[in-house]
């Protein structure tokens, strides 16, 4: 008598599941983490990055929905976001680059982002601060472009930025992130569509154990989540993908 799974698969769909709940809290599709739980389980490298888009694609779906649903988002911020990053996520989709380079120094850059976030002890939250449309678009472009290559959806740059600068309130970043994230994976797949012939069999599998992590991680972070709570769950997930960035997993 032969499983519908094997055993292998429910590992891979459990530890994606995971990865969804944490980094659904914030806002977050999830794609640095999906990559680093399929690299450590052995899967091809040329179905991890269409694995990964795929998966944050639908999270990010839901996600978006949640967050917009508890008005959780800034809408004038997304939009030039995205006129920067659409053009650029499908560019980046569509190159495969040595990322001996680029990996190491966005790392780096994300651990220390992950620091400040994780020792934050503010119990008050500044109101927005004003911004340039022209620089959100050319932000917008530089981390589309980022997501695209690395086949992620870009949160885990934009969220850390958009609170640096004061361009949202913590809670609003996590919605705007969604939204940007789920539109930044569809373009950087559609970058790249020759991939999707690698998605694995057991795909839907792995969406289920996604979706289920989302519905959790969501609800934590839209109900239960102060905003401090909210900066320290996004610094474990900057550190998570800081460290895989800096040690190449």
């Amino acid at each position: 008598m032969t499983t519908l799974f094997s055993l292998y698969d429910l590992s891979v769909g459990f530890g994606l599941f995971l990865g969804a709940v944490l980094y659904t809290s914030v806002g977050h599709g999830g794609a640095s983490a999906y990559i680093a739980i399929m690299s450590l389980f052995g899967m091809s490298a040329a179905a991890i990055k269409p694995t990964a888009l795929t998966l944050n694609i639908f999270v990010s779906s839901y996600t978006s929905f949640q967050f917009i649903k508890a008005k959780l988002y800034d809408l004038k911020l997304v939009i030039p976001l995205l006129i920067g990053a659409v053009p650029c996520a499908f560019l980046g989709g569509r190159l495969n680059l040595p990322s001996d380079i680029y990996k190491p120094i966005v790392g780096i850059i994300l651990l220390y982002s992950a620091y400040r976030f994780i020792a934050t002890t503010s119990q008050t939250e500044q109101p927005p601060k004003p911004y340039k449309k022209w620089l959100a678009v050319v932000v917008g472009g530089v981390i589309g472009f980022l997501s695209g290559l690395t086949g992620t959806g870009g949160g885990i740059f934009l969220s850390p930025l958009i609170l640096f600068a004061g361009w949202t309130r913590v809670k609003g970043a996590s919605g705007t992130a969604a939204i940007f994230i789920f539109f930044n994976s569809l373009f950087g797949l559609l970058g790249n569509i020759s991939s999707v012939s690698q998605l694995p069999a057991v795909l839907p599998l792995y969406v289920a154990f996604v979706l289920l992590g989302a519905f959790i991680g969501t609800r934590f972070g839209i109900h239960y989540f102060a905003h401090v709570g909210v900066k320290r769950a996004l610094g474990v997930v900057l550190l998570i993908a800081g460290l895989k960035l800096t040690l190449g997993l």
